[in-house]
C-alpha cells in the first residue's frame, strides 16, 4: 500500500505478510508500565471512543521508504462495519480496492490468508474495541484530555520480523496511525471527515458481498 495503499504496496514484496504490516505498530509512548496500568489506560481511552456499527471517512497516507528521498503519498476512503469488515479504497494516485474481514483479505491481486489477530486490529482501531489488542500486542500509552496516544509492540514472532511498533493517536476517533517497520520504512496515515452513518450505501453493500463465503 505504497503507490496505492499501505496494504497493496506490500504486494510483490511480502505478500504473505500484508496483514502483519498493517498490524505491527501500536505501542511506544512512555516507559513500559505494568499491565494493570496499561489496562487502565486502554479502558480510559476506550470510554472516549465513538462506538457505532459503521464508521467511514477519508485517509491520507505517506509512506517513507529508505530508498526514496520523498514519501509516496496516497489518498482514499475507508468504511468499517462491525459485522462485515473493512473497505479500504485508494483513489489517488492509482485507484485500488482492498476488502478484509476476520477470515479473508481480497485485493486486485487475489485473496490473501488472514491471521486470526488481523480482524481484531481493525475492530480495535476503527470500532473502539481496544481491549481486543492485548492478546497480540504489548501496550503502553497515555490518556490526555486531547489527544490520547498508544504504542503497540507485537508479541507474535512473525510480526516482529516485519513491524517494530505502531503508534496511534486520537480523540473520540482514531485520527493518526504510524507504522514503523523493522527495515526502517515508516507509514503515516491521517484519518479525516469521519462519520457514522446508520446504514451502508448500495455500493458498500456490494463490496462487502464479495467477502461473503
Amino acid at each position: 500500500m505504497f503507490s496505492t495503499s499501505l496494504f497493496q504496496n506490500c504486494i510483490g514484496l511480502r505478500c504473505r505478510y500484508i496483514p502483519a504490516i498493517f498490524l505491527k505498530s501500536l505501542l511506544l509512548f512512555f516507559l513500559l508500565p505494568g499491565q494493570s496500568y496499561a489496562d487502565d489506560v486502554l479502558a480510559q481511552i476506550a470510554a472516549r471512543l465513538a462506538k457505532t456499527p459503521i464508521t467511514q471517512g477519508d485517509f491520507h497516507q505517506q509512506k517513507h521508504l529508505k530508498v526514496l528521498h520523498k514519501p509516496l503519498i496516497s489518498t482514499g476512503t475507508f468504511t468499517y462495519d462491525q459485522s462485515k469488515g473493512v473497505i479500504w479504497k485508494t483513489l489517488t494516485p492509482v485507484a485500488s480496492l482492498l476488502l478484509v474481514n476476520e477470515s479473508r483479505l481480497l485485493t486486485g491481486q487475489g485473496e490473501q490468508a488472514v491471521p486470526a489477530a488481523f480482524g481484531k486490529v481493525f475492530k480495535a482501531m476503527l470500532g473502539g474495541d481496544l481491549a481486543a489488542l492485548t492478546d497480540g500486542f504489548a501496550i503502553t500509552g497515555s490518556d490526555q484530555k486531547t489527544p490520547w496516544q498508544l504504542e503497540l509492540t507485537p508479541k507474535d514472532e512473525m510480526l516482529k520480523l516485519i513491524i517494530s511498533t505502531m503508534l496511534l493517536s486520537g480523540d473520540t476517533e482514531l485520527r493518526w496511525l504510524e507504522i514503523r517497520e523493522t527495515g526502517g520504512n515508516v507509514t503515516r496515515i491521517n484519518f479525516d471527515n469521519i462519520t457514522h452513518p446508520v446504514q451502508l450505501t448500495d455500493e458498500q453493500e456490494a463490496d462487502f458481498e464479495r467477502l461473503s463465503p
